[in-house]
């Protein structure tokens, strides 16, 4: 064997690649350490969601009494739910930037100790995915019940058990899945620079 090929067999054994299991575990942590920053990352998320659930709870009453809404109603809430969840985007991307800055040193530490730059990645897109999970579900819950208390005041509850529920089920999961899938994308950009800091900048960092 080379010694060029040897170094590389060296190189890779020094570096750590652990399970997903293990990612997990350390990304549940990390959102129990900061607590309140993950909160209000997941309340970006839990209220473009909560509107997103609104309009489909509103829209299966409809559809259940027989009155679906006009093109020009739909065209009017597709377009401020894209806003509302684009500017969900922006904060939870706000905030994984800011958390990328605050762990700077502790990211130093895992490269050092063999993390591989995908592991780093790992751990942020599970830490954001489940955070838009969470603030998906409880803005979901918070959109529904927003709904029912209107038709609740309005002495319109008959409406809500006779609305589409095939519809609001499908609109539900499928919020539940945007809101994940748009807090895991949101968190790509810092992730790969979290990826991509070098160990030795990482750890001289004041913060």
């Amino acid at each position: 064997m080379s010694a060029k090929a040897q170094g590389a067999n060296e190189f890779r054994v020094g570096r750590v690649e652990l399970p997903w299991s293990t990612a997990f575990s350390i990304s549940k942590k990390n959102i129990m350490v900061r607590f309140g920053r993950a909160m209000i990352t997941a309340a970006g998320i839990m209220l473009g969601i909560a509107f997103l659930v609104s309009v489909f709870t509103s829209k299966a009453i409809l559809m259940g009494s027989g009155e679906p809404p006009s093109p020009e109603q739909e065209t009017r809430q597709t377009w401020l739910i894209v806003m509302s969840l684009l500017v969900c985007s922006v904060g939870i991307c706000n905030s994984m930037f800011m958390s990328v800055t605050e762990r700077f040193r502790e990211i130093g530490t895992m490269k050092c100790l063999g993390a591989v730059d995908a592991f780093v990645v790992k751990l942020f897109l599970l830490e954001s995915g489940m955070l838009g999970l969470l603030g998906s579900l409880i803005g979901a819950i918070a959109g529904f019940l927003v709904v029912c208390v209107v038709h609740l005041l309005k002495r319109q509850l008959g409406q809500i058990a006779s609305m589409d529920w095939a519809y609001f089920g499908m609109g539900l999961v499928e919020a539940l899945v945007i809101g994940m899938l748009l807090s895991m994308a949101a968190t790509i950009a810092p992730a790969v620079k979290a990826a991509r800091l070098p160990p030795a900048a990482a750890l001289r960092t004041d913060v």
